[in-house]
């Protein structure tokens, strides 16, 4: 992904087991201090997704890397982002915190 552009991609998830499952998914970002640019347009994290038996889906995110990612020098040597995906099942009752709030 060249910093500045768009980019769509798409993170597969599957539910092997024989009943339905909600769950929500939550992102990581990895070297840490890429975080900053890394900026998501629509995302399918934080919000629930309920995947019914043997169901198999693909979950798009559509984001770009902020152009200032390019002229800082703390980034000079960093040369690939890692962004992954954990999906936590959804309990009754429990509810993320969204980054950023409190």
């Amino acid at each position: 992904v060249v910093p500045g552009e768009t980019a769509l991609a798409f993170y597969k998830a599957k539910n092997p087991t024989d009943k339905p499952i909600i769950g929500i998914s939550t992102y990581n970002v990895v070297p840490f201090e890429a975080g900053q640019y890394f900026n998501k347009i629509q995302c399918f994290c934080f919000e629930e997704q309920r995947l019914n038996p043997q169901e198999e889906v693909d979950m798009p995110v559509f984001f770009y890397i902020d152009p200032e990612f390019a002229e800082d020098p703390k980034m000079a040597k960093v040369d690939s982002i890692t962004l992954s995906y954990t999906f936590f099942e959804a309990k009754e009752g429990q509810h993320l915190a969204l980054p950023g709030y409190q």
